[in-house]
């Protein structure tokens, strides 16, 4: 059942999933909503070949929306180095398909928000029931959702979850300055998110970097380290690390930089089976007007298989717009 009540902190309690701070945000959004904030149709996350597919096609019955995503698409579809199952390409390259999805996202006038979602919220008044969605410490309000963000690919550690929200953040500029003057460790997956790592040096007394690439990022208190995290401790909130070697690194928080976010951390209460979101034929999930496609829905981990469901999601999403329509009569 969707509210907008500080009820919906259970939550927060069952997964994790908002920090005090986030729904503060979220409350003070409600509590200011006098008509100026635009309320989207729809809003994708994921630039992929599902992304891309439904942007398309959203494009195409001209609906509202947002495209959070990266601009250079899929690091997974370029570093691919043949592909031969893609209908009218009897053989092509990762590079040279998404130099195809550039050129049509360009042709189609598609516009990519490079953002990233941390936390979404399904809300619902008297009126509608609709979803806010946190990125980069914005909000945006949207009728209805395309999650495409694709499976992560690498593990959560041990005791994450336990803390998000309690020590364990995914958001350099929503929480960063809660470290001020302290010490935090930054956990981060790709050189796109080193601008935010820099962000929160600027904040912190100390900052222990794990990143899971050759990075070349230095500061006067940021300490690179390969000797990852695997284990998050604490009591009521994060308080060590256990590292590879078997160390204790005390810190007052963690910071997960990652190109996606476990589903049920993002949006609370979405129905996961073995890390892929649940769907039916028509990709809706368990949440009224939250549609799901490509790779995060599962097994094959294929390109058209994500084609095809963004393209069925996307049409989910303009009957749902056209029913709520008819009931608004």
């Amino acid at each position: 059942m969707y509210n907008n009540k500080r009820m919906a902190g259970k939550y927060v309690a069952v997964n994790g999933a908002n920090t005090n701070n986030l729904w503060d945000l979220f409350e003070e959004a409600v509590r200011n909503k006098k008509g100026e904030k635009m309320m989207y149709d729809c809003i994708i996350i994921g630039t992929g070949p599902a992304g891309l597919s439904a942007a398309l096609n959203l494009k195409t019955y001209k609906k509202s929306f947002l495209w959070f995503g990266n601009k250079n698409f899929s690091d997974k579809v370029s570093k691919a180095e043949k592909i031969t199952n893609y209908p009218g390409f009897p053989s092509i390259s990762g590079e040279e398909l998404i130099e195809r999805f550039k050129a049509h996202q360009e042709s189609a006038q598609l516009v990519i928000t490079e953002k990233t979602v941390t936390n979404i919220m399904p809300m619902e008044t008297e009126e509608e029931r609709y979803f806010m969605v946190l990125a980069d410490n914005e909000i945006y309000e949207t009728r209805t959702l395309i999650l495409a963000m694709g499976v992560m690919a690498a593990k959560l550690l041990e005791g994450e979850e336990v803390f998000l929200g309690r020590g364990v953040s995914y958001c350099a500029t929503c929480d960063g300055k809660l470290y001020q003057g302290k010490r935090i460790a930054v956990l981060c997956s790709s050189e796109h998110y080193e601008q935010e790592v820099e962000y929160l040096a600027g904040l912190a007394e100390k900052v222990y970097y794990f990143p899971t690439f050759a990075s070349t990022l230095t500061g006067e208190n940021i300490i690179i380290s390969k000797d990852l995290p695997v284990l998050v401790n604490g009591g009521m909130k994060v308080s060590s690390l256990t590292l590879r070697s078997g160390a204790q690194l005390e810190i007052d928080g963690l910071f997960c930089l990652r190109n996606a976010i476990a589903p049920t951390a993002l949006l609370p209460g979405l129905s996961v089976e073995g890390g892929h979101i649940m769907v039916d034929r028509t990709m809706s999930t368990n949440l009224p007007g939250c549609y799901a496609a490509g790779d995060c829905t599962g097994r094959p981990y294929q390109y058209t298989k994500a084609v095809g469901e963004g393209n069925v999601a996307a049409h989910s999403v303009i009957s749902c717009l056209a029913a709520k329509k008819l009931k608004e009569k």
